[in-house]
């Protein structure tokens, strides 16, 4: 008799094979379901509250803001400087656009949705000072926007860096203007 020196085994033990494989790889689903369901509790708590998420967006009412006026609106517990632009200070932001000293170059309607109006975070983009000019008596700085008194950051109408420290310009918040006269930001 000649013996089968191939080492293939009895089909029984390929059966056996394939049995156990199905045993290891059930096994390893059920434990990847198992940390996944033991891990999800722990993953959901990093979203945010439901009274976080009810401050992530805010209506300000703008009917009552005169031309050349600005007013300050909380957002995400930051101040956000909202200014309702005269004629002048459109044209002085629009004939800036391409000034070679901007310190961060963009155009004014890159900056804004309707040109009348302007809403920006109100932080220094250098250290977060609060700026001033929001007051029509505050100085404004040589471009009539805001000044930073902390070290001397000056703004222009449009919200942009006119003179350093501060890298960029000031941050301009997700915004839109709701059919009430309110702008929606956030």
């Amino acid at each position: 008799m000649s013996e089968d020196m191939s080492g293939s085994g009895s089909p029984a033990e390929g059966a056996g094979a394939n049995r156990r494989d199905f045993l290891y790889i059930a096994t390893g689903a059920m434990a990847a379901v198992g940390t996944a369901v033991a891990l999800w509790p722990f993953i959901d708590s990093m979203n945010p509250a439901a009274d976080v998420l009810a401050l992530s967006s805010v209506d300000i009412d703008l009917s009552s803001v005169e031309v050349g006026q600005r007013i300050t609106a909380m957002w995400r517990s930051r101040p956000v400087f909202i200014a309702r632009r005269t004629r002048d200070e459109i044209a002085r932001a629009r004939a800036d656009d391409n000034d070679p000293g901007l310190i961060d170059p963009a155009t004014d309607a890159s900056r804004v949705v309707r040109e009348e109006w302007l809403v920006v975070v109100g932080v220094c983009t250098h250290l977060g000072c609060i700026p001033l000019g929001q007051d029509p008596a505050a100085p404004r700085g040589d471009w009539g926007g805001w000044f930073c008194p902390c070290h001397g950051s000056v703004y222009d109408t449009a919200g942009r860096v006119r003179r350093s420290p501060a890298p960029r310009n000031l941050d301009v918040p997700p915004y839109e203007f709701l059919d009430n006269g309110a702008v929606r930001i956030g």
